[in-house]
């Protein structure tokens, strides 16, 4: 969970949206106190990830979100509309997952990799490179849960359900996805497999 950016991460993604769906319902359906009241916690969030060591690009481009789906909701008039930039956001991690699979390097066993030095000698080891791979699927299919979720509600234009479907399918979404993925590695590696710290050289 903490290699793949942890609860706050998930946490910081749910707060603006609640913000502007609490904001838009208490200011009588305003979508302008809406988004005020999500860059407001934005704001607040980005500051303080910043002096806990955050890198400042991860908090310019999650303000970014926040304030684009804000622009979108104001043009167009339509509240649903906020939500817009992570219906986005969550196709295209599904297609990049998905692709990363197909081309042999799954950004799970790519993260985790990275996190824990490895290079590429994970990719060398044949069981720990088709464990990755199948885990990864887990974490395509958290993006695709989203997608059939978000999707009829923001065509339906339903803000209020769609502000509580952000709220129970980020963290809580996201620790599933982890312990699933993890009993899907488990299950993946032989017995006698030394473990994801330890990949195996190809034999000669």
């Amino acid at each position: 969970m903490r290699l793949l950016g942890g609860r706050g991460s998930a946490v910081d993604a749910s707060l603006p949206p609640v913000a502007f769906g609490a904001g838009w319902f208490l200011g009588g359906e305003s979508i302008v106190i809406g988004s005020a009241a999500a860059m407001i916690v934005g704001a607040i969030l980005g500051g303080y990830r910043l002096r806990k060591g955050a890198r400042p690009l991860a908090v310019l481009i999650s303000l970014l979100v926040v304030m684009l789906g804000a622009l979108i909701a104001i043009r167009t008039g339509d509240a649903a509309d906020f939500f817009l930039p992570r219906l986005a956001s969550n196709a295209l991690s599904a297609l990049a997952w998905m692709t990363s699979i197909a081309i042999r390097w799954p950004l799970l066993g790519v993260v985790v990799g990275f996190a824990l030095r490895q290079g590429r000698r994970w990719r060398h080891d044949p069981v720990l490179l088709r464990a990755y791979s199948r885990a990864s699927w887990v974490w395509v299919g958290q993006y695709l849960v989203r997608l059939v979720v978000f999707i009829p509600l923001w065509l339906a234009g339903a803000t209020g359900p769609l502000t509580v479907a952000q709220l129970v399918l980020t963290w809580p979404l996201v620790a599933v996805c982890v312990a699933v993925s993890w009993w899907v590695m488990r299950r993946c590696l032989p017995a006698d497999h030394p473990g994801i710290r330890h990949p195996r050289e190809p034999a000669m």
